[in-house]
């Protein structure tokens, strides 16, 4: 018992460390070096010339612990390794997380995400509050209240005042509500087209990633927003040996294997031959770092949001991934220019209500479970389950599918955590009825809606069983309260130390880069 108690304390006391940056003297950098303090004390005051802002949707700490646990799980050697002494007389080693790389910041701070009407808040008015230091309600974007009161944004403001250039990347649609917050002001975020217009009408030089929802208006009889974007002096490119050419802006880069609603792919789903997250970015500094007044580069990793949504928790936990390795470019040009650019990363709010630990499996954890599952809930569905429904696919030949991609199984050997025990069969099989055959699992449509969340029944039912026999559950398939966190590194980095309001990202970023 002992034993174990110090074990769990040394973790929780590793993490708060990795989570706080050595504040000690020096702090540690994402490549393991030590940054002296004299070189943070030289840059405080300064503005930054280049500044990162990277938002995971839907991530707060569950999502980031959960994917440095897995990748810990993996032994993955990409990532950080933890592996510390128990005490100091030669005790046994813990083998810890592997730290995702802005885990390491050398500023940790933590901020609340309520808006004007909720204490679970949704895209549009937590990324307001991240652009323009203003609360408002929720599905509102850059506007007050009464949707009469527009706000400028931080990225308009650095692009008319300071003259810097702004890009805006995201792996889901460009006109969706988060990457819509720095250049829109639209009472609700569903005027996909009205945003549209506006992105079109900002003159920043680099847009990347999803398409363009209703690109022709919500009664398709509208003038093609791409079309639009060409006469104002973009270069709109949607194929990606088009886009490897781009060297400069002002231009719109549309994914070319979009996959549902128009988004990109999950990073579980996206072949090595499809960019990442990571190319975007990449392809982003490539175009605006030509400015000589720098750059203002925010880059949204939305499909976390998507996948926590649908209690899909390995494609959020490989989504993370895509979006460390989108900050690990960022960190890497900060290496050319280490006294001009600061980086941050934070979320929106979190969704699902994603924790670590499942009723079910008591104190234990077995996350490398989820490199079983080799496909997202979404690609399932559109590739597999379609199918089934049309051909009235039998339960058995599903369960071959199922194994093949989600590692599940009717019988195995003894101790074989994938096998399915009888309840999680009976589970599967009242999912599989209600998806193939139309049969209502409950007389109760409560009970139905806390099962499936409105999700294929199938398929969400066995992202459930996986995530829980791997120690991970959700609460619910919305946004939850929690509070985000807010990682950074760079110029004034340390100014993000704390516990504050969302608004104050903003409040903070304006104070440095002097904009009024």
């Amino acid at each position: 018992m002992i034993k174990r108690i110090l074990v769990s304390t040394l973790t929780l006391s590793l993490m708060a460390a990795a989570l706080a940056g050595c504040t000690t003297g020096a702090a540690q950098t994402p490549d393991g070096s030590q940054q002296p303090a004299a070189n943070m004390a030289a840059n405080e005051g300064k503005a930054p010339k280049y500044v990162f802002l990277f938002i995971g949707d839907g991530m707060s700490y569950p999502q980031i612990q959960s994917t440095a646990d897995y990748l810990g799980a993996l032994k993955d050697e990409d990532y950080w390794q933890a592996e510390p002494s128990l005490d100091d007389n030669g005790g046994a080693t813990l083998d810890g997380p592997s730290y995702l790389n802005f885990m390491n910041f050398e500023a940790a701070g933590s901020a609340v995400t309520y808006d004007s009407n909720s204490f679970c808040p949704d895209s549009a008015s937590t990324a307001t509050s991240i652009s323009t230091g203003h609360k408002t309600y929720s599905g509102t974007i850059n506007m007050d209240e009464t949707g009469t009161t527009a706000y400028e944004t931080i990225s308009e403001q650095v692009h008319e005042q300071l003259g810097m250039s702004v890009g805006v990347i995201s792996s889901v649609n460009l006109n969706h509500a988060t990457p819509a917050a720095f250049y829109a002001h639209q009472a609700s975020r569903n005027d996909y087209y009205e945003i549209g217009l506006e992105l079109v009408e900002s003159g920043f030089e680099y847009f990347s990633g999803g398409g363009l929802l209703k690109p022709t208006g919500a009664e398709g009889d509208q003038e093609d927003l791409y079309a639009l974007a060409e006469k104002a002096g973009y270069k709109v490119v949607k194929t990606q040996a088009e886009a490897e050419t781009v060297t400069g802006g002002p231009v719109i880069i549309v994914d070319e294997h979009l996959a549902d609603g128009d988004a990109m792919a999950y990073e579980l789903d996206r072949t090595e031959d499809m960019w990442s997250l990571a190319d975007h970015v990449a392809k982003g500094i490539e175009v605006l770092e030509k400015d000589e007044d720098g750059f203002f580069l925010m880059c949204e990793g939305g499909k976390i949001d998507w996948a926590c949504h649908a209690n899909d928790a390995a494609s959020s936990i490989h989504d993370t991934q895509a979006l460390a390795d989108a900050v690990q470019v960022a960190v890497d040009f900060a290496k050319e220019h280490a006294d001009e650019t600061l980086i941050l990363v934070t979320g929106d709010h979190e969704t699902g209500g994603m924790t670590i630990g499942f009723a079910g499996t008591d104190y234990d954890t077995y996350l490398d479970l989820l490199d079983s599952q080799k496909i997202s809930f979404a690609k399932f569905d559109s590739d597999y389950v379609a199918g089934y429904k049309e051909n009235k696919t039998s339960f058995e030949d599903v369960m071959k599918d199922v194994t093949q991609l989600f590692g599940l199984k009717l019988e195995g050997e003894e101790g074989d955590k994938l096998v399915l025990t009888p309840y999680e069969q009976e589970k599967l099989r009242a999912a599989y009825e209600k998806t193939v055959n139309g049969t209502a699992t409950s007389q109760y449509d409560q009970e139905e809606t806390v099962l499936y969340g409105g999700y294929e029944p199938l398929s969400v039912t066995l992202t459930h069983i996986i995530n829980n026999k791997s120690g991970v559950s959700f609460t619910s398939y919305s946004h939850t309260g929690l509070p985000v966190a807010v990682l950074a590194q760079g110029v004034n980095a340390q100014e993000f130390n704390g516990y504050y309001d969302n608004t104050d990202i903003y409040n903070k970023l304006a104070d440095m880069l002097g904009i009024a």
